[in-house]
């Protein structure tokens, strides 16, 4: 059952967020919409608007993550990233961590804790977050269109080709999986809560805690380990790697992956909105129409 988290700003609040944020763009540099696009992170959340062609035109904001981070703080912070951005948008793209399908949450690791990444869950945290229409919650409170996906998936549209069955991981708070074929997104599958070593997750094995918490190459031949057994698993005809941490690897890990920029979580938000790489980001088909469609 989907739920739409219910809040009413203040007077104030509301006036603050009406005259902060710049009307909606005329062109720009590019003509034709702009994004703002927002990935969600465990530890931060950062922001960027793209022009039509996907040139950024505002600068790149980021503040640190809010813990305790239920529904109505969660989108406090994107409202605050979105009134600073300084141009105007027509549409906003958000990537967060965990299970999203049609804009709705049906399972987030970090924003169910007390403390964030790896502390304990807080049951009423989790009961608010899940079947949570995350996607009517941001619109309602930016009054703009959006699109709410995983957020690996929102870096590989920025980066896969289009064509074949193409991976794309991240490292960061733990490890983000997506997969697209022929530029298509596939349904999400949540590697990181796999079992990976010693009875641990890839996500507590790859993570920002535990590199460091133990060596750097240590924590790199760990996430070599991962690549070789990932790929025994999805053989994919190409996989990018990204996130904060896969600039920290002190191993090759050029025979699997092809290593992309921390920026790509923010670059994909424009194809976000092209319908034909949106696979399970627009309503899906009544099933009484048996019509196909091709992406």
């Amino acid at each position: 059952m989907r739920r739409i988290f219910s809040w009413t700003p203040s007077k104030k609040s509301s006036a603050q967020a009406t005259d902060a944020r710049p009307p909606l763009s005329s062109g720009g540099v590019s003509a034709g919409p702009r994004t703002l696009s927002v990935d969600c992170g465990g530890t931060g959340m950062k922001s960027l608007v793209l022009d039509a062609a996907g040139v950024p035109v505002s600068t790149r904001m980021r503040v640190r993550t809010p813990y305790p981070c239920p529904p109505v703080v969660f989108a406090d912070t994107i409202e605050r990233l979105a009134n600073g951005a300084g141009v105007g948008f027509d549409r906003v793209s958000v990537g967060m961590p965990g299970l999203v399908r049609h804009g709705v949450v049906r399972w987030t690791p970090h924003y169910v804790t007390e403390s964030g990444p790896f502390s304990d869950v807080r049951s009423d945290l989790a009961l608010l977050w899940q079947n949570l229409d995350v996607r009517g919650l941001l619109e309602s409170r930016l009054g703009r269109p959006t699109r709410v996906v995983n957020d690996a998936e929102l870096a590989g549209l920025s980066v896969i080709s289009g064509r074949g069955y193409e991976v794309m991981l991240t490292l960061g708070t733990g490890l983000g999986f997506a997969h697209f074929s022929d530029g298509v997104v596939l349904p999400k599958i949540e590697v990181s809560a796999a079992p990976f070593r010693n009875g641990s997750t890839f996500d507590e094995r790859l993570g920002h805690h535990a590199r460091t918490a133990r060596s750097t190459r240590a924590w790199s031949r760990d996430v070599h380990r991962a690549l070789r057994r990932l790929y025994a698993v999805f053989y994919w005809d190409r996989a990018y790697l990204g996130g904060g941490g896969s600039k920290h690897l002190r191993v090759s890990v050029d025979e699997y992956v092809t290593l992309v920029g921390n920026r790509a979580g923010l670059l994909g938000g424009v194809r976000l909105w092209d319908d034909a790489n949106s696979l399970g980001v627009i309503a899906p088909l009544p099933a009484t129409d048996d019509s196909t469609t091709t992406g």
